[in-house]
């Protein structure tokens, strides 16, 4: 695996191109009328003025708008990770991350192994590129990519794929008859496991796999083990009712307390019924057991019936990661746009914005103004397009000024650029490309 200075060895110069934009900070020309209505505090994740100083130091080689990371706040991140995680290793979650130089990052420090993808023609891919053990979190029913996965033997080795119902199966099945049926380079299967918390008829946690028994898991597990051109690896539970849910209020961290308790005893259920039908079957026992998600890492790493965890989005702590307790993750992503237009006293417009998290709609999903203060957005049009006008607490920042955001997730942002910004010791010492500034898109 590369390094990120490995990555950037080769680099030389920064060599922007495209728009230049002045990043001053002389005061705005335009004063304060007093009538505008009140904003709120500066919030959390106010980028350092080292940080910010490294960009305004940087000028004209980094065209705005610009994703910005922090790869001290990253490594101080992958730390707090591990740290949390009881000594489970830790798959890094790459639709958080989108860009293979964060990746391996990552992977090259202790307590991270593994990748946990988002698609199948995704894991190829990485596979190609010399990542050896590559979970695909989520079913797929991509015939093409599955084909092509299994007329790859050297891929089919590395990469396992995800599962929780007859139809997954027959698809990878089909997939592995066309390529040639070859018995020595089956395709791995994962069982997905739902891990949400049922109280009476409420449903908490996601949607995903209808397998909740130990009886239904491990039937699952025995059709697998028992399917030519098949290979059971592992079992999946994420608990998103604990690790993606903010601990906002009593009652939230009561019901993330509650699941954590009813998740251990399923797990566990689960993962020895599993066991038991396999040697039954005399077939190979599971490879690994993951579960858990950045947010739940203290808990998750706590029990015995995993084998590994999974985290990604902890390693630049978007915004949705501000109203957690008992760990503060450093935000180390910033989206970084210019001031075009002050249409009237006491705004400012930006050009972009519009990086809208996933989730359910609200203002919840905007990314967050954060430097320089009292800015915040216009609730008649929340997060633009291809602009994004502000309201100023105080005097606006002028035409061509840098305003910096954070988004409240990381994968939906890094889609709308090419390559990322990296920060480290006070100065700009390169940049990355994503995904899409290498030309892959997986949905």
């Amino acid at each position: 695996m590369r390094s990120i200075t490995g990555v950037l060895g080769g680099f030389g110069r920064l060599g922007g191109t495209g728009t230049t934009v002045r990043r001053t900070l002389a005061a705005s020309p335009i004063q304060p009328t007093g009538s505008e209505a009140p904003v709120r505090a500066a919030p959390h994740g106010v980028p350092s003025a080292a940080l910010r100083a490294a960009l305004a130091q940087a000028g004209e080689d980094v065209p705005l708008p610009a994703a910005v990371v922090d790869l001290d706040a990253v490594r101080a991140n992958a730390d707090l990770l591990v740290a949390r995680a009881h000594g489970r290793p830790i798959r890094v979650a790459t639709k958080s991350v989108r860009c293979r130089a964060i990746l391996d990052e990552a992977l090259a420090r202790p307590g991270f192994a593994g990748l946990m993808a988002y698609s199948v023609a995704e894991a190829h891919w990485l596979a190609g590129r010399g990542h050896d053990d590559i979970l695909v979190a989520y079913p797929s029913v991509d015939a093409a990519a599955l084909r092509a996965l299994a007329a790859d033997p050297a891929a089919c080795a590395r990469v396992t794929i995800m599962a929780d119902d007859p139809a997954h199966l027959a698809m990878a099945q089909r997939a592995w008859a066309d390529a040639g049926s070859r018995p020595d380079a089956p395709i791995r299967v994962c069982v997905d496991v739902d891990a949400s918390l049922r109280v009476g008829r409420v449903h908490l946690g996601a949607r995903r796999s209808p397998l909740r028994t130990p009886a239904g898991v491990a039937r699952a597990a025995g059709v697998v083990a028992g399917a030519p051109g098949l290979l059971l690896a592992g079992l999946m539970f994420y608990d998103a009712q604990i690790a993606g849910l903010p601990d906002a209020s009593a009652a939230v961290r009561a019901v993330k307390r509650a699941s954590d308790r009813d998740l251990r005893t399923r797990r566990r259920a689960d993962v020895d019924a599993v066991a038991a039908e396999l040697d039954r079957l005399g077939a190979p026992p599971l490879r690994f057991v993951n579960g858990g998600g950045s947010g739940s890492l203290h808990v998750t790493g706590a029990d015995d019936a995993l084998t590994e965890l999974a985290a990604g989005s902890g390693l630049y702590a978007p915004t949705s990661f501000d109203a957690y307790r008992g760990w503060s993750p450093r935000p180390a992503l910033y989206v970084v746009l210019p001031v075009v237009r002050r249409p009237a006293p006491g705004f400012a417009t930006v050009f972009g914005g519009g990086y809208v998290a996933s989730g359910a709609a609200g203002a919840s999903r905007l990314p967050t103004p954060v430097w320089p203060p009292g800015l915040r957005l216009i609730g008649s049009e929340g997060a633009g397009e291809v602009q994004t006008p502000l309201r100023a607490a105080g005097a606006p920042p002028a035409i061509g000024e840098a305003v910096w955001f954070r988004p409240t997730k990381a994968g939906e942002p890094l889609e709308r650029f090419d390559r990322v910004w990296l920060v480290e010791g006070g100065r700009v010492t390169g940049s990355a490309p994503t995904y899409r500034g290498e030309g892959r898109c997986f949905g």
